[in-house]
């Protein structure tokens, strides 16, 4: 039976008759499992992210599902909660008799440990490369993202732009990036940096930016225009500003990072620089397929998947269609 399902030619006509027949009566599928670890491959890749939660999370995750399935791959999904434990266990306990390959969003690990990582399957990296990690990396460019969001912010007239999101205790990652880049627009327009107008946020959630918003709004100078380091934060940012009765964009103008599908939707509908999140998939699963087929250079690779800025209501100012000249 094994010689007429593996295709083997030397089978006469007649044999491979009876077994094709007996295989259709008895509704026989072949075990594509073993097929492939007798080829020492799994057919399985994993995709690790801090919060499956999280929406900006979930729709890269979607991505790498439906980029997976051009590879012929299965994909599983695993959260590590943004700690060193949870990536470690990620990056050690995932061995290779399990998968082909690994590709991992890592906040707490540094380059020294991931140089010191024992299992050798396959691995790519997302997100911002802290230290020069011996490793594949697919990425986007934060600075100029949040160039591009102060900018506009900016040619809007506005004078008094905040931040939200800052990790002042974190030497790199996101946060570093992002900063980077609203202070770069900001002196490139000649405008004062003004560290009041900066606030930190311990997490990237909707209730971190209503708080942040909260305490801009107290100020003594309250700003006109607030970048948030992400979208999650923004929208956090919009509802306390709905609560204090300050209209958007006519009072404060806010824009947000990353893109989620959620901001769209929102009232008024958010303003973003989005991030391409299929090319990060598409990109970093063509690493991987590298890696695995040993068709990769010993070199690390690093790629950067592009970003838009999408302007919508929460900075531009919505036209009255009973308004006069319209």
């Amino acid at each position: 039976m094994s010689n007429v399902v593996n295709g083997f030619p030397f089978v006469s006509d007649a044999t491979r008759a009876k077994v094709q027949l007996a295989l259709t009566e008895l509704d026989y599928r072949p075990n594509l499992g073993a097929r492939l670890l007798r080829g020492g491959r799994t057919g399985t890749v994993a995709l690790a992210v801090p919060e499956i939660s999280s929406p900006y999370f979930a729709e890269l995750a979607a991505q790498f599902v439906q980029q997976a399935k051009q590879h012929g791959w299965t994909l599983l999904i695993d959260e590590t909660q943004g700690g060193k434990d949870g990536e470690r266990l990620v990056l050690d306990g995932i061995k290779s008799h399990l998968v082909d390959g690994l590709i991992v969003s890592p906040l707490a690990l540094t380059a020294q440990e991931l140089s010191a990582r024992r299992d050798r399957t396959p691995l790519v990296l997302l997100g911002e490369r802290l230290i020069h990690a011996p490793v594949d990396h697919v990425t986007i460019d934060n600075v100029a993202g949040a160039k591009a969001a102060t900018d506009h912010l900016i040619t809007l007239g506005r004078t008094r732009i905040a931040a939200i999101g800052s990790q002042p205790h974190i030497s790199g990652g996101t946060a570093a990036l992002r900063l980077r880049g609203y202070k770069a627009a900001l002196r490139a327009a000649k405008m004062p940096f003004d560290g009041d107008l900066v606030i930190p946020a311990k997490s990237y959630h909707r209730p971190d930016g209503y708080a942040a918003m909260t305490a801009l709004l107290d100020l003594p100078q309250p700003p006109d225009a607030v970048f948030c380091f992400n979208d999650l934060m923004a929208i956090g940012a919009l509802r306390a500003l709905h609560e204090r009765g300050h209209r958007v964009p006519e009072d404060v103008a806010v824009i947000g990072f990353d893109g989620i599908e959620e901001g769209a939707f929102y009232q008024p509908s958010l303003s973003t620089i989005a991030v391409d999140k299929t090319q990060i998939a598409r990109l970093a699963l063509d690493f991987l397929s590298q890696r695995i087929d040993g068709g990769a250079s010993a070199e690390p690779q690093e790629a950067f998947a592009p970003f838009e800025l999408l302007p919508r209501q929460s900075t531009l100012r919505r036209i009255d269609p009973d308004s006069p000249g319209r």
